[in-house]
């Protein structure tokens, strides 16, 4: 991919990220989930943005999945169970600028079947 062209991706999705941060926001009640994507691994956490904390973090890397769709449900699995530990059941989904399709919808569903509400 030319050079130009991945700097300008890369460009737009944090101006997508920008406009999105802009409208939602987290607190101790209903944190906010952040996902980046990267090409070969996933991660998200639950942070409070009043406090500037982060309430739980999970990463593909250290659970052993992959960056696709099987292992972004696996990993969104895993991360309901965090956030069900520490008594967290309603939050608020930041994707990140990325679309919601494929890795992040896997994850996003993951979430959803496993009674976290966004």
């Amino acid at each position: 991919m030319n050079a130009k062209v991945l700097k300008n991706k890369v460009a737009n999705r944090l101006k997508r990220k920008r406009r999105i941060r802009a409208k939602i926001s987290g607190c101790a009640s209903l944190p906010r989930v952040s996902v980046f994507r990267s090409n070969r691994y996933l991660s998200v956490q639950a942070i409070d943005d009043a406090t500037a904390t982060t309430l739980a973090s999970l990463n593909s890397k250290s659970t052993g999945h992959k960056s696709n769709k099987e292992g972004a449900a696996a990993l969104g699995a895993a991360f309901a169970a965090s956030l069900k530990k520490a008594k967290i059941s309603e939050v608020v989904f930041d994707r990140n600028g990325y679309q919601y399709h494929g890795v992040i919808a896997a994850f996003g569903d993951a979430l959803r079947a496993n009674e976290i509400k966004f």
